[in-house]
């Protein structure tokens, strides 16, 4: 009885000492942010063949917000995320940042799929110069063609992501050393992505690694093939030792369906294996040898840790797009340093603007409005004792297996960026 007055006694000062300090960090926030309420439209598509993803990052949003709002972010604003479905069309993106606009949003994120993020960079430009003290900033937290913070950058869009050249060149430099991969089998969408993913590959193995054969090259309509088994076909009879796909959604997790139901059991290095629904399709073929290339992993411990463990006992569901983490701890403390929440004082104070985020100091490049950060290969695997958390599930899991420092991920931009 003793120890339970104690154990009860202890909690209630944990909780005590909590609350004073959220109440110490809310006192700090600036009279001229505290309390105030900030509206942000997330554009996405939320049905169609990668609704899934998308609803899965509205609640992240939202499951977000609700851990950093009040006394949990330097400003002490509270963050209101509203959804809106763009069917990830880029024309429908464009009148849904229309519609978001007519109903007084000032800042929007979006993520899946870089011709969207195009668009809607262009259009936010656009609209900023037509409708001077109503500026909105766009957060982009996914979308990751490079030519968004390169020859198309925009002052106002600030990406949340490492972009397709970061993470290859990531890739590639682990990739050189591991000494199986021989011939490989590149598959990815049909769209800038997965383009760009064949490009960047091709260029950095042939600098790294010579000797390395590509035995095919394939691009697939975005969305639309339901049966990946004829390229499985073609993998096999090219004589791939390892695949590389930029696919994400339902066109990885089809993939990954086909590659189980032939039996073709070789590496594949993948940039988002961990999104919704491909998880439970590769525990269906077992262990495998499958990599991911990221700025995150399925095994953070202290805050994102007990984030990521609330959120899949609270969803069912797995919270994977940690850069959402980062934007709104971005935002809170960008606030905070402009002394507003006015979209124009804000996106001057985001520039060049280092923050702790959940995978420790990141930083809003100035030039090009690229997040520098450190990136992660992850390899999956059965959970054990050292790296529990099981992905959607599963008893799988994805482990860190090298970490890749943000000054060695970070790539050059070629942005003439254009101010205010």
């Amino acid at each position: 009885m003793k120890m339970k007055r104690n154990v009860f006694v202890l909690g209630a000062i944990l909780a005590l000492s909590g609350a004073a300090m959220a109440q110490s960090a809310m006192s700090k926030a600036p009279a001229e942010t505290k309390g105030k309420t900030v509206k942000i439209a997330m554009i996405e598509g939320l049905s169609g063949p990668f609704g899934n993803v998308g609803q899965n990052q509205l609640k992240t949003w939202q499951f977000v917000v609700d851990h950093l709002n009040g006394a949990n972010n330097a400003a002490g604003v509270n963050f209101e995320i509203v959804g809106m479905d763009s069917k990830g069309s880029p024309q429908e993106a464009l009148n849904t940042f229309k519609s978001a606009t007519d109903q007084g949003f000032r800042y929007i994120v979006q993520g899946n799929g870089s011709g969207a993020a195009l668009a809607l960079s262009d259009g936010v430009g656009k609209f900023n110069d037509r409708n001077p003290g109503k500026e909105v900033v766009y957060l982009n937290y996914a979308a990751v063609d490079p030519a968004l913070t390169n020859e198309k950058c925009n002052y106002w869009h600030f990406r949340l992501d490492a972009d397709t050249s970061q993470k290859m060149e990531a890739l590639t430099s682990f990739m050189k050393d591991q000494p199986r991969v021989k011939k490989v089998y590149l598959l990815n969408q049909n769209y800038s992505h997965g383009q760009q993913v064949s490009k960047y590959f091709k260029e950095g193995m042939a600098r790294k690694r010579p000797d390395v054969q590509i035995v095919g090259d394939d691009l697939v309509p975005l969305g639309q093939v339901k049966d990946f088994a004829p390229y499985v076909a073609k993998m096999k009879q090219a004589g791939a030792d390892t695949i590389v796909s930029g696919n994400w959604g339902q066109d990885l997790t089809l993939l990954v369906k086909a590659l189980n139901d032939s039996g073709l059991k070789i590496p594949m290095y993948t940039y988002y294996a961990a999104v919704s629904g491909t998880p439970t399709v590769l525990a269906s073929g077992g262990e495998g040898e499958v990599y991911q290339i990221s700025y995150g992993h399925s095994n953070w411990t202290g805050m994102l840790g007990k984030l990521t463990n609330e959120y899949q006992k609270k969803f069912g569901d797995d919270f994977y797009t940690f850069s959402i983490y980062n934007g709104i701890a971005m935002l809170g403390d960008a606030m905070a340093k402009a002394k507003s929440i006015d979209p124009v004082k804000v996106a001057a104070a985001m520039e060049g603007l280092k923050f702790k985020g959940f995978n420790g100091e990141a930083e809003m490049r100035k030039s090009d409005h690229q997040m520098q950060q450190p990136l992660f290969i992850s390899k999956w695997q059965k959970v054990d004792k050292k790296y529990p958390y099981s992905v959607e599930k599963t008893g799988f899991t994805f482990i860190p297996v090298k970490e890749i420092p943000a000054y060695v991920a970070s790539t050059p931009t070629s942005c003439q960026m254009k101010r205010p």
